[in-house]
């Protein structure tokens, strides 16, 4: 019979691609003590590599997160771990072999999830080859996170969709097109806030109400309009009480989770500082 997975959590998270130059170990500890809700793992080269990791590694992350008492979702944003000199690539827009990577790579992502208990793992588009037009692409990209939430289906995990600047799926107008055609039920939306200042999209606050009802992640961090950095809060010109107060307008559940993934030579003051602004914001 189809396995049941857990039921989503709110609460803030914190992304382990903020803590680049941290052991994976000594990062659940750190968040627990500042008093974060979860972590947001980004199995990586250094974090849970999926391509060394054992199950035995497995468990023993999941022991940990237990033992302090944080819950845990899954990104799938690490830049080389599939190719040490192309960022980010292959994508599901690659040809059929690298896509087939990608996708291979996305689904060990969900079986992480599960055995580590997570709920949801969130991942994007990525760019394709150079002069793919944009027909081929969705067509590639609609094929692969079908693909994906099948397998998913399986392990009981939602998928969450991210526009990402840069890539081939940058704004959330274009979330309809993609949820329609992939028109599965685990299928939903990861919002970055910051993200829609860097397209220059719109206000962040009136997106997240916009698409509350498919809305599975919201990714917290300050940015400047038509640049896409990721900065601390206070340092942009993201309305985050205005975030804040459309997430209790539309009673949003799930993770608020902090990505910062520039900022690992500062983790643990940058996390401290992060909690701090968001408990005021959204106190």
């Amino acid at each position: 019979c189809r396995r049941r997975g857990p039921a989503v959590m709110g609460g803030f998270f914190y992304n382990t691609n903020g803590f680049a130059f941290h052991r994976l170990e000594d990062v659940v500890p750190i968040l627990a003590e500042l008093g974060y809700d979860g972590v947001a793992l980004t199995p990586d080269v250094h974090h849970l590599d999926p391509a060394r990791s054992t199950r035995k590694d497995v468990l023993a992350f999941r022991a940990l997160l237990e033992r302090h008492g944080l819950a845990v979702i899954v990104e799938t944003g690490a830049r080389y771990v599939l190719d040490p000199a192309r960022k980010h690539r292959p994508s599901l827009l690659d040809a059929p072999v690298g896509a087939a990577r990608r996708l291979a790579f996305l689904e060990q992502c969900v079986t992480l999830a599960h055995e580590l208990g997570a709920p949801i793992v969130s991942t994007w588009s990525g760019s394709g080859p150079e002069g793919q037009s944009r027909g081929e692409g969705m067509e590639r990209l609609v094929v692969g996170l079908r693909a994906l939430c099948e397998f998913a289906d399986d392990a009981g995990v939602d998928i969450g969709f991210e526009p990402e600047p840069g890539m081939a799926v940058e704004r959330t107008d274009e979330w309809p097109e993609i949820r329609e055609r992939v028109a599965h039920p685990r299928l939903g939306l990861t919002l970055d806030v910051g993200h829609c200042l860097a397209t220059g999209e719109g206000d962040p606050a009136a997106i997240l109400r916009a698409h509350a009802a498919d809305l599975r992640v919201l990714h917290l961090d300050d940015h400047r309009p038509g640049v896409h950095e990721h900065l601390a809060f206070g340092e942009g010109d993201v309305e985050f009480r205005a975030v804040a107060q459309a997430v209790r307008a539309v009673d949003f559940e799930g993770p608020l989770e902090v990505e910062l993934s520039r900022h690992g030579s500062t983790a643990t003051t940058t996390a401290a500082a992060a909690i701090r602004y968001l408990r005021e914001i959204f106190s």
